[in-house]
């Protein structure tokens, strides 16, 4: 038996240190991809030294002799940081996932072969001016100036990631960056999930459900929205989700993760500094890294400081010496979905509006790894790329003998989102910043404005120009052959909202209604926002003048509007109600949740357990309303609508019929309904958490998902590659924490504010930004999640563009030689 024992001992202990040793070169083949910040480089493609100093935030700050030359280090710099993720952007607008990852994304590929999104970026790398065309060349000689140092040198193959998904990696070309920002735009755009959605809800419920659910926000329902089986007939009342499933690498988000985001700004007569302010916070997906890069670029104009995308070498969010602006989703309708009948006896011709007409066809190979490839044929009409019908959903709206289009002001061959951008960088002032960016088509934005005396707004991407006889006023899909339903090309420039320096001083957007104009130049009928913007006109009435500090505290409130208008709405007839109950009882934990909820201030605390039980309560209510109604349909809603509960306890235009359960008897009310949910949501809680009301924990269900999209869900290596913290905010709080609404942890914060910026013009050098994990793309780096905990804690690092402070503390300076000098 002793002998046994040893053995096992032995073997056990040898295991073991095949284990250690094993993890060991895992990690000295990882690390040899972590970049030395302060080697010096000789490369080709520059005219002069540049220096990049990273500071100790490791933000790169980029000085160089000639723009070009910026450009190029800032290639390099996006490349030693962020590599794999710009391989990863550009495979998926290619459409070229599966060669990596095989059958799992092949759905993928297939829709962005469909988008044909890089052939249109390549096309419109003609159409940049020249400033741009040479920012563009020098990027990319950038970029492989650093995959030459990865192919010559001991390198690590560039990233970790290379190890477990090695591929040849091909140059960097002006095409590619154009193509990432494309690829923003199917990231940012959810109109074509909206009108599906309202179709496969008027077909369900009947258009006159749509308004409740759907309203037009804010203001009155939609009016007149006509029955889409009128619209469109013989379409199935009801068809299961066709959609592919849900994939952590797919640019397509949910409708309710489509955009979002806050900017707003004080003229200097509403600022204590005699200046003006501005402040941004673009949200998207939270992921690891985040997409946002922090730079420093010298320019010939002067320094420009802020948010980049690996990829695209422009400054999104940011200022330069005399201007800084921010973005927010303009959620402009961009988008139609379009019915296109199929010539019966000929199935490669569509109907038009003089007949039938060939489809523009082209076959594309798709390589899959481990199995052989798939040529799908790529279709086209005269209104956009035909989709099949498991994307989007799209097959559940249309009829039979039918296929659907999409019209979209990103299928433009002569895009120049970059000319603009750099445009606007090297721009003085409100007045200049507004027309450079004159040229920007897509995806839309609100683009926030302020100089030292002046601030401004104006929504910039191209604005479709429809009939005003369109049949569903581009809010229900519709017959593409149809003349009024066709797009007339686009507005011009001045059409789309501006506002330069308002009476009241201040400007602000949190992806809300920006103005009340009548179709077709009504921007949209579908808002980002109806409840951020009250607590932020709030916050910014109480105080008559404003400073930097105020509005760091504006970007980081967490007090839910929503929450203090729903809970004295919907509980109203259950506050302090009841007869006395035993301890432990639903009656008695009911008792006690509306007490607590009855003391609370809306605050969306990570160390309160308010937020978990107001948000469990409003979910279990909504789908209490809404299911009997609309079936399987009700799963499409997975976020609390609050225009719709809203409504539903206001009675407004007969909206309490919701309230009663259609298969039973009785005749409910909406007290009973709200007491039900009350008591669903108490023993979901539970059964989840297993502790009483009162220790339970915002924070614990509302962690930031800052995953890995490759090796996010790997056994073991997602410990080393995700990044999860408790936070504060929700759905409809300033510091928005969009929760994911669905699975086992449907209050998952998954899409927030990656990127905050606070700039000050009166003092330029005390703005201070900060991104939501690190620098670093590299897991093993200190600076891969090292500025997570600053954004988690509502922190900022400086924003400066003076060199001395860049040069404090730096944790590395590379110089990169060009050749002819070295020699």
């Amino acid at each position: 038996m002793g002998t046994v024992i040893k053995w096992l001992f032995r073997v056990t202990a040898g295991l073991f240190g095949l284990l250690v040793v094993a993890l060991w070169i895992a990690y000295l083949f990882a690390a040899r991809s972590l970049p030395d910040y302060d080697e010096d480089f000789t490369v080709r493609g520059i005219m002069a030294p540049v220096e990049i100093v990273r500071d100790n935030s490791n933000v790169p700050h980029i000085f160089g002799a000639s723009d070009p030359d910026v450009y190029y280090a800032l290639g390099f710099a996006h490349a030693q940081d962020r590599f794999w993720q710009m391989t990863m952007l550009r495979r998926t607008v290619q459409g070229r996932l599966s060669e990596l990852f095989g059958p799992r994304t092949l759905e993928i590929d297939k829709l962005l072969r469909r988008l044909d999104l890089h052939s249109l970026a390549r096309e419109s790398v003609a159409a940049q001016d020249d400033y741009t065309t040479a920012a563009l060349e020098a990027y990319a000689a950038g970029v492989n100036a650093w995959l030459e140092q990865i192919n010559n040198g001991a390198r690590g193959r560039g990233a970790p990631e290379m190890w477990v998904f090695n591929h040849p990696v091909a140059p960097w070309q002006p095409a590619d960056s154009i193509a990432i920002s494309n690829l923003m735009a199917v990231q940012l755009s959810g109109n074509i999930q909206d009108e599906v959605l309202r179709a496969r809800l008027s077909l369900m419920a009947g258009a006159e459900s749509v308004p409740d659910l759907m309203p037009d926000a804010p203001g009155d329902a939609i009016t007149a929205l006509p029955r889409y089986a009128e619209l469109v007939p013989n379409t199935p009342l009801y068809t299961p989700n066709m959609r592919m499933a849900e994939n952590a690498l797919s640019p397509v988000s949910t409708r309710e993760l489509a955009g979002a985001s806050n900017a707003f700004a004080a003229a200097p007569s509403r600022s204590t500094t005699g200046s003006t302010l501005l402040a941004n916070d673009p949200h998207l997906e939270l992921t690891a890294p985040a997409i946002w890069y922090l730079a420093r670029l010298e320019l010939q104009s002067g320094g420009v400081i802020g948010a980049t995308i690996p990829g695209i070498p422009v400054i999104l969010s940011g200022r330069n010496t005399n201007l800084a602006w921010g973005v927010t989703s303009a959620y402009l309708d961009d988008q139609d979905v379009f019915i296109e009948e199929v010539n019966p006896r000929n199935p490669d011709e569509y109907r038009t509006s003089e007949g039938w007409a060939p489809f523009r066809t082209r076959d594309s190979i798709i390589p899959v790894a481990g199995e052989p490839a798939v040529t799908i044929k790529l279709q086209w009409t005269e209104n956009g790329p035909v989709l099949p019908p498991d994307q989007y959903d799209l097959g559940t709206i249309r009829p039979p003998g039918h296929v659907t289009t999409v019209g979209w002001t990103v299928f433009d061959p002569a895009n120049t989102n970059l000319t603009a951008a750099m445009r606007l960088m090297r721009a003085d002032s409100v007045e200049a910043g507004i027309a450079a960016m004159e040229g920007y088509t897509a995806p839309a934005q609100n683009l926030m404005l302020a100089d030292r005396n002046s601030i401004g707004f104006k929504l910039v991407g191209r604005m479709p120009a429809r009939d005003p006889n369109h049949q569903s006023l581009g809010r229900l899909p519709t017959f593409g052959y149809l003349p009024e339903n066709q797009w007339k090309g686009t507005l011009p420039y001045a059409a789309n909202p501006e506002f330069i320096d308002p009476d009241g001083g201040i400007l602000g957007n949190t992806n809300n209604k920006t103005v009340d104009r009548p179709f077709p130049e009504h921007v949209s009928f579908n808002w980002g926002d109806t409840q951020r913007i009250n607590r932020w006109r709030r916050l910014m009435q109480v105080r008559e003048v404003h400073t930097r500090e105020s509005f760091i505290e504006a970007q980081l409130d967490t007090v839910s509007f929503t929450a203090r208008a729903l809970l004295p709405l919907v509980g109203k007839d259950l506050w302090f109600t009841g007869e006395a109950a035993p301890e432990g009882t639903i009656e008695r934990k009911r008792q006690i949740a509306l007490e607590m909820l009855a003391e609370w201030n809306g605050e969306m605390n990570e160390h309160l357990p308010e937020p978990l039980i107001y948000a469990t309560w409003m979910r279990h209510l909504q789908d209490r309303l809404i299911r009997d109604e609309l079936g399987p349909l009700a799963d499409e809603f997975t976020h609390v609508e609050p225009l719709f509960i809203e409504r539903v306890f206001r009675d407004t235009d007969g909206a309490a019929r919701w309230c009663d359960v259609l298969q039973s008897a009785p005749e409910e009310s909406c007290t009973d309904l709200a007491r039900i949910a009350l008591d669903e949501a108490i023993i979901w809680l539970d059964e989840r958490y297993g502790t009483t009301l009162e220790s339970l924990r915002w924070g614990d269900a509302h962690e930031a998902t800052h995953d890995h999209p490759v090796l996010g869900e790997a056994p073991l290596l997602n410990w080393f590659v995700n990044i999860r913290q408790s936070t504060s905010g929700g759905d409809n709080t300033l510091m928005r924490g969009k929760t994911a609404g669905e699975g086992p942890d449907p209050y998952q914060n998954v899409h927030a504010a990656a990127y905050r910026g606070v700039y000050d013009l009166a003092d330029p050098d005390s703005s201070v930004f900060v991104i939501s994990t690190g620098q670093s793309g590299h897991p093993l780096s200190r600076h891969y999640d090292d500025l997570g905990q600053l954004w988690r804690r509502g922190e900022y690092v400086p924003m400066a563009l003076d060199p001395a402070l860049a040069r404090a503390a730096a944790v590395g300076i590379s110089v990169l030689t060009p050749e002819s000098s070295a020699r």
